[in-house]
């Protein structure tokens, strides 16, 4: 884990808004859908070596109320506006700290996302979430990393 610092960046993409409590079931979830939304709908025309971002921002208040989750990319798909109802997310500047995600897709970022909310939960956690905005980033290398959004030291 490491801290960066982290400037505004675009990113378009597929939006909903939902719960982590909705999300443990199966019939309210919602983010699997919206990744497989992306996949089959921008993720095909995405230009080689454009960013996948999973942005959670729009907090109702902390890990327990409504946020809104976007699957998207730092490049605009070509003509995906003519097509897609796409929304704008910008990152919010910052510092966050990040957790590395390695092994397979989907279960090396679950696992990444338990490791940030049993670190946060630590009574002697030296960080503060924001909840601003965190987000997930799929570079083209395969490497998988969570930002989370603290306050600044």
């Amino acid at each position: 884990m490491k801290i960066a610092e982290i400037e505004t960046r675009a990113v378009w993409g597929l939006s909903v808004r939902t719960r982590n409590a909705e999300e443990m079931q199966a019939d309210t979830a919602r983010i699997g859908q919206l990744w497989s939304d992306f996949a089959a709908q921008i993720a095909p025309n995405l230009a080689k070596g454009a960013r996948v971002y999973g942005v959670y921002q729009g907090y109702e208040s902390d890990a327990q109320g409504a946020f809104d989750v976007l699957a998207g990319s730092d490049a605009l798909p070509p003509a995906a506006g003519d097509s897609l109802a796409l929304t704008r997310i910008d990152i919010a500047p910052g510092p966050y700290l990040v957790f590395d995600a390695p092994g397979a897709m989907p279960q090396a970022v679950v696992d990444a996302w338990t490791r940030v909310w049993r670190y946060f939960a630590d009574p002697l956690c030296p960080h503060q979430r924001t909840y601003s905005t965190d987000f997930e980033c799929y570079a083209p290398d395969g490497l998988t990393e969570i930002f989370i959004g603290v306050r600044p030291s």
